[in-house]
């Protein structure tokens, strides 16, 4: 006989910790505090001291099939939405490593949980790792762009356990694996190398595209990402000779340009081919929800630049030591599976596992038949572990 569906309860909750910055890039709280809203989803019944904490750069993941999946199976789980919710124009990773930081002592401290465990989700993956490596090992006391931002001051406390769940390597790398090579000048975007141009109906490169190509096409994007950096760079610059808090918006284009969608043979997967998680990539190019369509000068540096971002999965992995586990959704249409790949290979730790849940896609919402699958695998790895 199946078991009755274990009721879950989702208590919202927040918490207000204070912040020395002279410069505020979000619109919430007051100045010198930082409000961050969280979600805490639990069993009805039962307590636990082990917490799954979930968090993203710019959050909104309370509601993932995952999480309720995972709160029904008898876990407590915790949604943390950094300042920067919903919203990546101005986000500064250093600063959402410390709204975790401060969510994970507020989790031992108003709740009494023993053991964290970071959910690392998609973007969250590379978050999670960022914070592990800055927790047990901190070294940051500026951005990039050579603002304040205290890590080493901050009291992190480490994790006990890394999952990360169809996660990317990072928003720096990931975004350059998705540039349009074909813009070579950001102040005429719509004019493009045709020979780049993997969208354009008379480009003389189609699938199924050859080495040859695809290596050119991949130096092009970071040759690309490297521009906007050396420009950033110079228009930062001359600003802060005028004034150290001035910021510029601006807006890039072609961001959503990606071999592995025209070609299904480059990082084979049970995918679907000529789609992205946005719908149409030749659409989502240049439409008004790519990725880091608009952005900052202080933000590309801390998120989107290849060379600048210090949130690198793959590097930061290298100095996480915890249990870790990773998963990869073969079907998933952003988070390849070379990009599980990495970041298991570069795990530093002799504890760590990983599990594929094959034809599954990234939400687990064309597959719902698919998530008791990864429920499992969470639950089986927790469980040997002891959280």
């Amino acid at each position: 006989m199946a078991k009755d569906p274990v009721r879950v309860v989702r208590e919202p909750y927040g918490y207000t910790y204070a912040e020395q910055a002279r410069l505020k890039e979000t619109y919430g709280g007051p100045a010198g505090q930082v409000f961050v809203e969280c979600m805490r989803v639990r069993p009805e019944t039962g307590e636990s001291d082990t917490v799954i904490l979930f968090s993203h750069p710019i959050g909104g993941g309370s509601f993932l099939p995952l999480v309720t999946a995972l709160a029904r199976s008898g876990r407590h789980v915790v949604y943390c939405n950094t300042r920067y919710r919903g919203n990546d124009t101005a986000l500064i990773l250093e600063k959402c490593v410390l709204d975790l930081g401060a969510c994970v002592a507020d989790l031992k401290t108003r709740f009494g949980y023993k053991k964290v465990v970071l959910g690392g989700w998609s973007g969250g993956g590379s978050l999670s790792l960022f914070y592990q490596d800055q927790a047990t090992n901190p070294t940051i006391t500026r951005t990039p762009a050579g603002d304040p931002v205290d890590l080493v001051g901050a009291g992190l406390q480490p994790a006990d356990g890394v999952m990360l769940l169809a996660a990317h390597v990072s928003r720096s790398v990931t975004l350059t694996e998705w540039l349009d090579p074909s813009i070579l000048d950001e102040d005429r975007p719509f004019d493009r190398d045709p020979a780049l141009d993997i969208y354009a109906p008379n480009c003389p490169h189609q699938p199924p595209y050859d080495e040859a190509f695809v290596t050119v096409f991949r130096h092009a994007q970071l040759s690309r990402n490297r521009r906007i950096t050396a420009r950033v760079r110079e228009t930062l610059a001359a600003l802060k000779a005028r004034d150290p808090d001035m910021e510029r918006p601006f807006v890039i284009y072609g961001t959503m340009c990606d071999v592995r969608w025209t070609d299904p043979a480059q990082d084979p997967s049970d995918r679907r081919p000529h789609t992205c998680y946005l719908g149409d990539p030749r659409i989502a190019n240049d439409g008004p929800v790519g990725l880091a369509r608009f952005t900052t000068l202080r933000s590309w540096l801390s998120q989107w630049s290849y060379d600048e971002s210090r949130a690198n999965g793959v590097l930061n992995a290298a100095n996480v030591s915890c249990p870790a586990l990773v998963i990869s959704n073969t079907a998933d249409l952003a988070c390849t599976p070379s990009h599980a790949r990495r970041l298991f290979d570069a795990l530093a730790g002799a504890d760590k596992s990983y599990v594929e849940i094959k034809d599954a896609d990234h939400y687990y919402i064309e597959r719902p038949d698919l998530l008791p699958q990864a429920v499992a695998a969470v639950g089986g790895w927790l469980d040997e572990r002891g959280f």
